[in-house]
């Protein structure tokens, strides 16, 4: 997952496993999506596994003129909005109904993440959902809400 600092806009993907490949994979996604939202990704942090220390990470961070930034041990902190957006996502989406299987709780993701972004009330920003502090979604919600 990844979520912007300011708004706490959400962006998710889920992938079979934690390789660098998936970690590119996944990077080029996020960037794809938030320049989408006219929300160029300039900075980012991310923990301290190996595909994001990886050489194909990091050339690709260059790539898209990104600054990267390792979160610090021992400092939860640091990546505070990450750790509450798993903990709304497992309480909300992965266990927040019954799903049969893995396959119909994966299917649900994209619905979750969409009501989280647009709809979901945020108390860390005054009860607005995320999409509210993205000034260009007020002045052209239609092209920008799917």
């Amino acid at each position: 997952m990844a979520i912007d600092d300011h708004s706490r806009i959400a962006f998710t993907r889920m992938y079979p496993d934690e390789k660098k490949e998936s970690a590119v994979d996944f990077l080029r996604e996020a960037t794809r999506y938030f320049a989408g939202l006219r929300m160029p990704i300039q900075r980012l942090i991310t923990d301290n596994g190996p595909a994001f220390h990886s050489a194909a990470f990091g050339q690709t961070c260059l790539e898209l003129g990104i600054t990267q930034k390792f979160t610090r041990a021992y400092r939860p902190q640091t990546n505070g909005k990450a750790e509450r957006f798993i903990q709304s996502a497992l309480r909300e989406w992965a266990y927040g109904r019954v799903c049969q299987h893995s396959d119909e709780r994966r299917a649900a993701l994209p619905a979750w993440n969409h009501f989280y972004n647009w709809h979901r009330p945020h108390n860390g920003i005054g009860c607005l959902p995320p999409m509210s502090r993205l000034s260009a979604s007020r002045k052209n919600l239609l092209t920008l809400h799917t």
